[in-house]
């Protein structure tokens, strides 16, 4: 596995880069110098207090989805963080803007939106999806925005921040959408989210179904697809690539360069299909825009100040990773990998219960108790989810997450169970390290199954 210290001599020597061109314009007044003992006592420090993090760098973390950048990506993230641009106007960072069209631009043609689109990066999936649902309401301001329940929780939030009403779309024990309640609430909806990885199981809705009702109906398509977008680099060799083959129809995306882009945080990113929808932002600032008449990334978006670094970082790494199959897909590739092998374990076990096949790269799965009531799965989830991190030896860790559903959805799937709780805890496992192809066996051995 990769770390990151020999990558140290590169760094110095693109900061000895950029210092020639800062002493071209005179001496600097700056005494960070004359502290220089003080910030390497503080970063002593701080390198102390970052070792209480839980292994994120190493495949034995299997929980949550937190992974390191790019070693590229934190390289090009620090040398710009020097200079600091804004990338709210070409003003503030003239260089960076242009990394961000650039990079925006081969979003757009890895989604099939070509080349007219409206795009831009944004702080993360939040404030992306935010957007999204901010020109929803714009466009049908007297209809609501529904997603199902299945969809992350900031889009019923974003909806209330909005003053927008939310219908939330049921779903059945296999997280198929409600096509019926659909079709009965059509004139009420304007706005529909489909979500291409849900943040639980990795799910992919069914766009392309949704999609011909909404067509039906002259409702918009928002995809919501900030875990699962990049995966569309490696389409045909997922089991519902039908649906990502009509990615390009949705009005609105939303992918998260800091999940499956190998950025750090933060960093997402949304995209417009039809770019007239810039008439939405349309403001005036009276001190920021002088030095371009081109249309700046200020205009196009809600958030004011954004960090040059961010696009200098996912810039730098689609120079390395291009989005293409060979390029980001290839790690794309290793992390479904991992999660089918850790499947197909599974479902050879005696004491393990596969919950459902993956779709991307995220498995949900239970130990099998001696009792069969849900109330068992949860204490047996628990007491493995607390096992692995509380093992003296760190060589025979595994960290991992739980998973909560409701138990009518559990017991329609698995009716042999008896429900005597209101939800029914699973174990979940993320395996969004391309490491993660390699580490399968071990992991199934530390976790027992």
């Amino acid at each position: 596995m990769n770390q990151f210290s020999p990558y140290i001599p590169l760094l110095k020597q693109a900061l000895r880069k950029l210092d020639s061109w800062r002493s071209q314009f005179g001496e600097d007044s700056s005494d960070f110098l004359d502290n220089s003992g003080q910030i390497e006592n503080i970063l002593s420090q701080l390198s102390e207090r970052l070792e209480g993090n839980y292994p994120f760098h190493h495949p034995s973390y299997a929980g949550q989805m937190l992974k390191p950048p790019h070693p590229v990506a934190w390289l090009a993230y620090t040398l710009t963080a020097t200079i600091n641009p804004n990338n709210h106007a070409l003003d503030g960072g003239p260089p960076t803007s242009e990394m961000e069209k650039e990079a925006v631009k081969e979003l757009a043609k890895m989604v099939g939106y070509g080349d007219k689109y409206l795009g831009h990066l944004t702080s993360g999936g939040t404030i992306a999806n935010l957007e999204a649902l901010f020109v929803a309401r714009e466009i049908h301001p007297n209809q609501s925005i529904a997603a199902t329940s299945s969809a992350h929780y900031t889009h019923r939030r974003m909806c209330h921040v909005l003053n927008t009403k939310f219908l939330e779309i049921p779903v059945d024990e296999n997280e198929i959408p409600d096509f019926n309640f659909i079709e009965k609430h059509a004139e009420e909806i304007g706005t529909i989210v489909v979500t291409m990885g849900t943040t639980g199981l990795g799910t992919i809705e069914p766009l392309s179904k949704i999609l011909d009702i909404a067509k039906k109906h002259s409702i918009r398509i928002h995809v919501d697809a900030a875990y699962g977008g990049f995966f569309s680099l490696i389409k045909n060799d997922l089991p519902k690539s039908k649906d990502w083959d009509r990615l390009s129809e949705a009005d609105s995306i939303v992918i998260d360069p800091h999940k499956h882009g190998l950025q750090p945080y933060g960093c997402g990113s949304i995209l417009y299909k039809d770019p007239s929808v810039g008439k939405y932002y349309k403001h005036d600032s009276p001190y920021t825009y002088f030095t371009s008449e081109d249309l700046h990334l200020g205009e196009i978006s809600l958030e004011c100040s954004r960090a040059g670094a961010s696009a200098a970082a996912f810039w730098a790494t689609l120079q390395m990773l291009p989005l293409t199959e060979p390029g980001l897909g290839s790690v794309l590739r290793k992390t479904r990998e991992a999660a089918v092998q850790f499947s197909d374990l599974l479902k050879e076990s005696s004491s393990f219960q596969l919950y459902q096949e993956p779709d991307l790269d995220i498995v949900g799965y239970f130990r099998i108790p001696e009792s069969a009531k849900t109330s068992e799965i949860n204490k047996l989830s628990q007491s493995l989810f607390e096992d692995g991190m509380s093992r003296d030896n760190l060589s025979d860790s595994y960290h991992l997450s739980l998973y909560k559903i409701p138990a009518d959805q559990f017991i329609a799937r698995f009716s042999e169970y008896k429900a005597d709780t209101d939800h029914v805890q699973i174990l979940r496992s993320v395996f969004m390290k391309e490491e993660h192809a390699g580490f399968i066996n071990d992991l199934a051995d530390r976790v027992g199954i």
